[in-house]
């Protein structure tokens, strides 16, 4: 596996971010919605139990209907990507009826995924530095727009002007203000709908960039994406140049829905510059970095 050079986080304008696996806990969101499924699996049925292959199972079909089927909005996705791996399971309900029915109600529990515990706290500290903050997910604007409301609702909450007093600020001086709007919470929001197409599709990315410098003025290199999945984010990321922060979220990193480290390390598909646990520890490092380079401005 190559690895990026490590750039000062104080070059960068813009962060972009996987949303659902890095802010929201999508894993335990996905496997507490399978629990109708799971309830019919025999005993004795390693998927039972085992999270990790569960989730590689039903990625499997997630990922088959976004690339065959790319203009279909992930609450769809999510319908039929459970009813693909309750069929090959075997644990179908009786009618057709019902099995459409717990598909819909599993798209529809998007809105209830947990936020990761440090989420919303580091997200806020990013913000006060001053960065363009701007989503790339593979989601559509409603089941976002549910997110935003529930799990992510503590990001529109008010800083205090303590808040604002202490925390450092980005060289170019976009630190913003108590008065700044919170509400929209991110500069832009950019989802597998209004692309058309699916990370990881390069064509994401493509957009990414390019409404960036659109709508911001910011260039390629001075956007860092930060994201927990190595086959949605990372490797697309390395293939059209993007410089990126591996959040590996999970035990080591490892996860049933985002790849294994280990098969794209040996393939030298991914070459991320930095890897943190959390959002958090990623938030941290960037305010040591600041606070640093603040002192030293004012030496």
């Amino acid at each position: 596996m190559s690895q990026q050079a490590k750039r000062p986080f104080s070059s960068f304008r813009v962060l972009s971010f996987d949303i659902y696996g890095t802010l929201i806990d999508w894993e335990s969101g996905i496997h507490d919605a399978l629990q109708p499924l799971r309830s019919r699996l025999p005993e004795g049925n390693p998927l039972k139990n085992d999270m990790l292959a569960l989730g590689e199972l039903f990625n499997k079909h997630e990922r088959r209907i976004q690339a065959e089927s790319p203009g279909l909005t992930y609450d769809c996705v999510l319908r039929d990507a459970y009813i693909g791996l309750a069929r090959e399971l075997n644990v179908l309900p009786a009618d057709e009826t019902s099995a459409t029915q717990e598909g819909v109600t599993f798209a529809e529990s998007i809105g209830h995924w947990p936020a990761f515990a440090d989420t919303v706290a580091a997200m806020r500290k990013l913000k006060t530095f001053g960065y363009i903050l701007v989503p790339l997910s593979n989601v559509d604007r409603t089941s976002f727009g549910k997110t935003l409301s529930g799990p992510l609702a503590g990001l529109k909450a008010p800083f205090s002007s303590d808040e604002l007093a202490t925390s450092p600020a980005l060289p170019n001086g976009a630190k913003i203000t108590p008065d700044a709007p919170l509400d929209p919470f991110f500069n832009a929001v950019y989802t597998a709908q209004d692309i058309g197409s699916y990370k990881p599709s390069l064509s994401n990315f493509e957009y990414l960039i390019s409404h960036i410098e659109k709508d911001f003025g910011v260039a390629k290199n001075e956007i860092l994406h930060v994201a927990q999945s190595l086959f949605h984010d990372h490797a697309p990321a390395k293939k059209i140049g993007l410089e990126s922060v591996w959040i590996a979220r999970g035990e080591d990193g490892k996860s049933g829905m985002g790849g294994k480290l280990e098969e794209f390390a040996a393939q030298n598909q991914i070459s991320f510059g930095w890897r943190y646990s959390s959002l958090g520890e990623f938030a941290d490092a960037v305010e040591s970095e600041l606070r640093e380079l603040n002192k030293q401005g004012h030496r």
